[in-house]
């Protein structure tokens, strides 16, 4: 097993045999622009000037082309606009090839894949759903700590040659989740944890505390830091969660950098 941390939440994972691209937010520098300039001002980020930050923060370690090259397919936790490129007339994944299967939560963002341009749009099932030789089953997640800002998912990938993996995708700690890493007893574990904040859902992903938490029900896994440095509402960076976890004596991480790549 192989993760290429690309950016924000965009990771390209390289398992059993396949090649997945999870949650591909492709657009440059800025090419989102800030809360502020989203119509009718649907989110509010507790630091005003936060607000007038312009995402992602920072451009892509490597050329679209080299990102996109070799995937077999995508993972798309959820269709939120810092998670994978949105245009204004509601389409999705402008860059991706529409014919590479796209792994998706529910039949709703099934249905804006579709209407995107995506002509093998699978939902990933509870039960498990297969891929070549891997399982790929959908876990429960709470993305934020008063409501949900939408449904996501995370994703547990299973191979009978390869170790484990969970990709928690956006959510908090929370029971559900220490359900799933009991259950599947994961080695490597994915967590968003820049510990993202919205005045309305609070903080929508995972803090240093949470991050903790995983260490502590899987002592054994390798937990592996995505979501960093690259949207305006984030609370945490890596520089900063270095320290936050060495005060909790959490050690048994890695945080790799835009455009590093890390073996399992």
């Amino acid at each position: 097993m192989e993760i290429q941390q690309i950016r924000n939440a965009t990771n390209k994972i390289t398992y059993a045999g396949k090649t997945f691209l999870v949650d591909p937010w492709l657009v440059k520098k800025g090419g989102m622009g800030a809360m502020a300039d989203i119509p009718g001002h649907a989110y509010q980020v507790p630091d005003p000037v936060k607000m007038q930050i312009a995402m992602p923060i920072f451009d892509l370690p490597l050329p679209v082309t080299d990102i996109l090259a070799g995937v077999d397919g995508y993972i798309f936790t959820h269709l939120h606009a810092d998670h994978i490129d949105l245009a204004a007339d509601g389409t999705v994944g402008a860059p991706l090839d529409k014919g590479t299967p796209a792994f998706v939560q529910d039949e709703e963002d099934a249905a804006i894949c579709r209407k995107s341009g995506f002509t093998d749009v699978r939902i990933v099932a509870a039960a498990g759903t297969a891929f070549g030789a891997i399982t790929l089953t959908r876990v429960p997640s709470r993305h934020g700590t008063l409501v949900p800002c939408g449904n996501t998912m995370g994703v547990v990938l299973t191979a009978a040659q390869e170790k484990t993996l969970y990709i928690s995708g956006d959510t908090i700690w929370y029971p559900d989740v220490q359900a799933t890493l009991r259950r599947f007893q994961p080695a490597v574990v994915t967590v968003n944890a820049c510990a993202a904040e919205e005045s309305t859902c609070g903080r929508l992903i995972m803090n240093d505390e949470d991050v903790a938490c995983v260490a502590a029900t899987v002592p054994d896994a390798t937990i592996f830091i995505t979501h960093m440095d690259n949207v305006s509402h984030a609370s945490i960076t890596r520089y900063t969660m270095r320290g936050l976890l060495a005060k909790r004596q959490v050690t048994n991480y890695v945080m790799p950098e835009d455009g590093e790549s890390v073996c399992f």
